[in-house]
């Protein structure tokens, strides 16, 4: 619970003494503390609320425009934001929109909508390709922090393999709410720690903190990974996709994703399929057979399913990509297949974790043999072509333009409820969005200026 959140909701409500004893209620409901204590805790989050909400008055005009929240009128559960669908990627667009203005030195940053970052190295003789990528652990595994850090773990490697890149490093933060048991901060980075000595790569940095300090009661538990790799070669973005390639996917038993559906719909079994670091053994097969200069694109089967990033590839590239129904489904793992089917979860459209890959028709025998040889399984399930368009072709031969939900497949009963049909007021929406991020660019370009002027 945000106590800071609830006081500034009824701070103009609420005399100062009614206020106190509504929060001190809710505070002993987290806190075996008294009555009294309780009472006190409640007027200190008040006094503070009061003081910050002061700065309206204050004669600083421009802090008070920088410390103002750029708002939208638009919420994050509203728009889809973090359930991988078309609300959820305009957003993540508008944010690339923000940062473009940093990404002069880059080679692959959030224009391209890629999870990983590269740069070049700026050490003298040293022609090295430096990629980054950060990921969240999956919100409904707070409760089941080991899986959730094994899981974030692979993830963030991922990020960086797509680019083409060999992971050197693991980066962990961690932020458990103030009631939170410190075992929770032990079993996640125990669940890292597995992921790091399968693929041998380090851990070597991290960050522990509160979720929100003082203010946020719960155990509620959140936390990132980060990864760095290394390349020779530039890196093998989605933009690379060119006609006449070839679509290769290795089978995706899943992550996070599939492991939440496996834990809240009582198909426990699952979750061992997910427990594996196969997608890292296939990238790394590839670059020991030196073919990954000769691969268009690699990507992993994540936001949104198959669906989202083929709209997302060739939304970016302009290319056209025919997939086919029958193979891709072979691709999914038994288990996890069957699971989906029987909550019927449309396997296109979340996110099963296969390695998908865009390679020149010469080279695609070759790429198939080198990840077989590493023990994961890999087949052809489409090509790429100039119709500027997604298709998927079907079992019995019809075809259908894959695009995005509004959200990702659902795959929980609260995800059910609340659906992935797409507002009727979605263009609206965009719009106040779009009309946020103007502001905030806005605000960035200002404080830059104040601070070059000064």
């Amino acid at each position: 619970m945000d106590i800071e959140g609830f006081v500034r909701a009824r701070i103009d409500d609420y005399s100062y003494d009614d206020l106190s004893v509504l929060l001190a209620e809710r505070i002993r409901e987290y806190k075996d503390i008294s009555d009294e204590n309780s009472v006190k805790m409640a007027r200190a989050v008040i006094d503070e609320v009061s003081t910050t909400l002061k700065l309206k008055e204050s004669d600083d005009e421009f802090l008070k425009e920088i410390a103002e929240i750029t708002k939208s009128g638009v919420g994050m559960g509203e728009m889809g934001v973090g359930s991988r669908g078309a609300g959820d990627f305009f957003v993540h667009r508008r944010i690339a929109d923000i940062v473009a203005s940093t990404n002069t030195a880059s080679l692959v940053n959030p224009t391209e909508q890629d999870d990983g970052g590269v740069v070049r190295s700026r050490a003298k003789n040293d022609d090295v390709y430096i990629t980054t990528a950060v990921d969240g652990i999956h919100s409904r595994l707070s409760e089941y922090p080991f899986l959730g850090g094994f899981h974030v773990t692979r993830a963030t490697l991922r990020d960086v393999c797509v680019m083409g890149a060999d992971p050197v490093a693991i980066l962990s933060d961690v932020h458990l709410a103030d009631d939170g048991d410190v075992g929770k901060i032990f079993d996640f980075t125990a669940g890292v720690a597995a992921v790091s000595e399968l693929v041998g790569v380090p851990i070597v940095a991290g960050s522990t903190l509160r979720v929100g300090g003082d203010m946020v009661l719960g155990d509620r538990f959140v936390s990132a990974v980060g990864s760095v790799g290394v390349s020779d070669y530039p890196p093998t973005a989605r933009k690379g996709a060119t006609k006449g390639d070839v679509i290769l996917l290795t089978e995706g038993s899943g992550g996070g994703t599939i492991t939440t559906t496996a834990l809240y719909n009582g198909f426990f079994d699952v979750v061992w399929d997910t427990m594996n670091v196969n997608f890292v053994q296939a990238s790394q097969s590839l670059f020991e057979a030196d073919l990954v200069k000769d691969i268009h694109a690699m990507t992993d089967v994540t936001n949104g399913g198959l669906r989202g990033d083929a709209h997302e590839i060739s939304n970016t590239t302009g290319v056209g990509l025919e997939f086919y129904e029958k193979d891709i489904r072979a691709m999914v793992a038994p288990n996890v297949l069957n699971m989906l089917e029987t909550l019927n979860i449309d396997p296109l459209g979340v996110s099963t974790d296969s390695l998908m890959l865009v390679v020149p028709e010469d080279i695609a025998e070759d790429v198939k043999k080198t990840v077989s040889s590493a023990g994961v399984d890999i087949s052809e399930i489409g090509q790429v072509t100039d119709s500027g368009e997604p298709i998927l072709i079907k079992e019995d031969s019809s075809t259908e333009k894959l695009v995005p939900l509004f959200r990702e497949a659902a795959y929980t009963k609260i995800k059910k409820l609340v659906g992935d049909t797409t507002p009727e007021d979605f263009e609206i929406m965009q719009e106040k969005v779009q009309k946020a991020c103007e502001d905030a660019i806005a605000k960035k370009e200002k404080v830059i200026k104040y601070i070059n002027k000064n």
